[in-house]
C-alpha cells in the first residue's frame, strides 16, 4: 500500500476513528497541527484528508474547527461540496484501495470525438484509472475523456491542456464540485451493461459491469464521457443524485 496517497492514508486512520466513535459525534477534531504530527505529514496533507471526509459527510467545519458530524451540528461552511453527485472516478469509494491514475493529452476515439466537440485526431485531456484489491488484481478500471468546452470552461481543468502540469496519481476527486463552481448546471446520464462474448467475467470467475457515463452542462454539451469496467462481485456501484 505504499503508493496510496498520503491524504487517503490519513483520511482511513481518521474514518476509523470516527466509526469505532474513538472520536464521539459531534467532539472537536484535533487541530491540523496536532494531526501532522500525529501522522507524520504537512498540514496540507491533512487538509486534504479532512476535506475528504467533508464530501462523505464524516465531518463539518465552521470557524471553530472541524467537528465529527452528529446529524444535529451545523452544516459545512461550502454546501457546494457537500452536494450529493455521482463521484468521479477516484472518489471516496476508492480511498482504502490501491489506486492508479494519470492525466495524458491524446486524441479521444472517433465515434467520441463529435460529441466532444472535438475535431477528428485533435487530442484532448484524458483520465485514466485502476483501482486494485489487496492481491493486485484489477477491480475497477475507468477511462475519461473531456470535451472542450470542459477545457474551456473550468479552471481546474484548464491547467492540464496541452499536457502542461499533467502527473502521475491526479486528484480529480473534485471534478463535478469544480463544474459546479464555474456556473454550469450539470446532467449525469449512465447506462450499465454487461460485456458481451466470453470476456464476461474477471480473474477468479468474478462477473463484470460496464458503466458508461455521459456527463452533460445545461446546453446539453457533453463536459465527460466516462468507460469504467468493474468486478461486480468485488466492487459495489452507487449512484447518488441531487435534485
Amino acid at each position: 500500500m505504499a503508493d496510496v496517497p498520503l491524504y487517503l492514508r490519513v483520511a482511513a486512520a481518521l474514518r476509523e476513528d470516527l466509526a469505532q466513535r474513538r472520536i464521539s459525534p459531534g467532539s472537536r477534531l484535533p487541530s491540523e497541527r496536532t494531526l501532522s504530527q500525529r501522522y507524520h505529514v504537512n498540514r496540507q496533507t491533512v487538509r486534504s484528508a479532512l476535506r475528504l471526509l467533508r464530501d462523505e459527510r464524516l465531518v463539518v467545519t465552521d470557524r471553530r474547527g472541524t467537528f465529527a458530524a452528529d446529524g444535529t451540528g451545523p452544516e459545512p461552511a461550502a454546501p457546494a461540496l457537500t452536494a450529493r453527485r455521482p463521484t468521479f472516478p477516484g472518489g471516496p469509494q476508492a480511498a482504502e484501495a490501491l489506486v492508479r491514475a494519470s492525466l495524458t493529452w491524446e486524441p479521444a476515439p472517433t465515434p467520441l470525438a463529435p460529441r466532444l466537440l472535438l475535431a477528428p485526431g485533435e487530442p484532448t485531456l484524458v483520465h485514466r484509472h485502476t483501482v486494485l484489491g489487496p492481491h493486485g488484481a484489477a477491480l475497477q478500471r475507468a477511462v475519461s475523456w473531456f470535451s472542450r468546452p470542459a477545457l474551456d470552461e473550468i479552471p481546474q481543468l484548464s491547467r492540464y491542456r496541452r499536457g502542461r502540469d499533467c502527473r502521475q496519481q491526479p486528484d480529480l476527486r473534485l471534478l463535478y464540485h469544480w463544474m459546479h463552481q464555474a456556473g454550469l448546471r450539470i446532467t449525469h446520464r449512465e447506462s450499465v451493461g454487461v460485456p458481451p462474448g466470453p470476456a464476461t467475467t474477471a480473474a477468479g470467475g468474478a462477473a463484470r459491469l460496464l458503466v458508461h457515463r455521459v456527463v452533460s452542462d445545461q446546453h446539453g454539451h457533453a463536459l465527460e464521457i466516462t468507460d469504467i469496467d468493474f468486478s461486480a462481485q468485488s466492487a459495489a456501484w452507487t449512484y447518488e443524485f441531487s435534485a
